[in-house]
């Protein structure tokens, strides 16, 4: 079985941080987000995948190229404009000729692929939708399904009352090959909104899935941060994620200062290097890292290659890894951003940085 990735999303909602990288390579503990949801599937046994690009297609072909690294076979298709899931899906066809799984790009999730395939193979049905449990589901589109597990009507956005649902779309799918002919060729298609509204009509089957599992929508930045703390509670369990009885996670060749004190949940990336008197708490800390002499680092996720100057002072912040042209306005729209957010932080609280690619 083959997988295809829908990695298109500009993730506006997610800016500054997508300002020049595609939301799925948005790093969730130090690897892209799309790493970390094929190492998920490499664990139902799938060997080869479909990544379908759109904004900054070169950023997620620079890191993956044919996949080697993680031992998945990948091809790519790029869409020249936004096709929508529908039609990006239809692009792909020359890749799929027996059942396959389509994900899109912007989810965390860890749920147990293999238990969805027999699923869907035991439903006889042309789709198989994965739905998570939300307390509101009002900005969702909802799912009502039977008993037996069959999708019965498609809900967009519903208002208070119209339904008794609150499962929605997990954005985890599983097709027939059939599926294609469901779908117009060369222009933007709702896979969501279009195509599974119509095989109702047609008296097509389309399972359910309950996932059962940890589900988080990538698409803001209060979520982007909620997820690495949920990962650090343990609630999302990832491929690479060990706590110690601290709960704190180091990586290779980290170096720390005896002076230094790191207060879990902590996660601290390879070749990282931790200077004199530094106090880090609730933190995420990416590879190659340096962290200046006197710093305090507190509910914060500073990405990969990044350099914290001597005595700076980082609350509920992000800092991401950016180009020396960019630097100092890349840092500081992020910082605004992440201070807004976070009205806990006191107005005296002074961050001084450098970020560095």
């Amino acid at each position: 079985m083959k997988a295809l990735f829908l990695a298109g999303g500009m993730g506006t909602r997610l800016k500054p941080l997508t300002d020049n990288l595609p939301k799925p390579m948005v790093p969730i503990m130090n690897k892209p987000l799309l790493e970390r949801t094929m190492l998920n599937l490499k664990k139902c046994g799938i060997t080869e995948a479909v990544i379908s690009t759109c904004y900054h297609p070169e950023h997620i072909k620079e890191y993956f190229k044919k996949g080697n690294n993680i031992n998945l076979k990948i091809e790519y298709i790029v869409e020249d404009s936004p096709l929508g899931t529908g039609g990006a899906i239809k692009k792909a066809e020359e890749y799929f000729n027996e059942t396959f799984i389509v994900f899109n790009s912007d989810i965390l999730c860890d749920i147990d692929l293999s238990k969805m395939i027999d699923f869907h193979k035991s439903k006889q049905a042309l789709a198989t939708i994965a739905v998570t449990e939300v307390q509101d589901p009002s900005i969702y589109g909802v799912i009502e399904y039977d008993a037996n597990g069959y999708a019965i009507s498609f809900k967009e956005k519903p208002k208070a009352g119209e339904t008794s649902s609150k499962s929605i779309n997990a954005g985890i799918y599983i097709f027939e090959p059939a599926i294609f002919n469901e779908i117009a060729a060369d222009r933007a298609v709702s896979i969501e909104r279009e195509i599974f509204p119509n095989l109702l009509k047609n008296d097509q089957k389309i399972g359910i899935y309950k996932i059962g599992s940890y589900w988080m929508d990538i698409g803001t930045i209060e979520k982007y941060r909620q997820a690495h703390w949920d990962i650090m509670k343990g609630k999302c369990k990832l491929v690479d994620c060990d706590f110690n009885s601290d709960n704190i996670s180091l990586g290779e060749n980290v170096k720390i200062h005896p002076n230094s004190k790191i207060i879990g949940p902590v996660y601290i990336g390879d070749n990282t290097i931790i200077g004199e008197k530094v106090i880090i708490n609730h933190s995420v800390i990416g590879n190659n890292v340096s962290i200046g002499a006197g710093s305090k680092i507190i509910g914060s996720i500073l990405w990969n290659d990044v350099i914290i100057s001597n005595n700076a002072r980082l609350v509920d912040t992000v800092v991401t890894s950016s180009s020396r042209e960019d630097k100092e306005e890349n840092l500081l729209k992020t910082i605004t951003i992440l201070k807004s957010l976070s009205p806990k932080v006191p107005a005296d609280k002074s961050v001084k940085s450098d970020i560095i690619k």
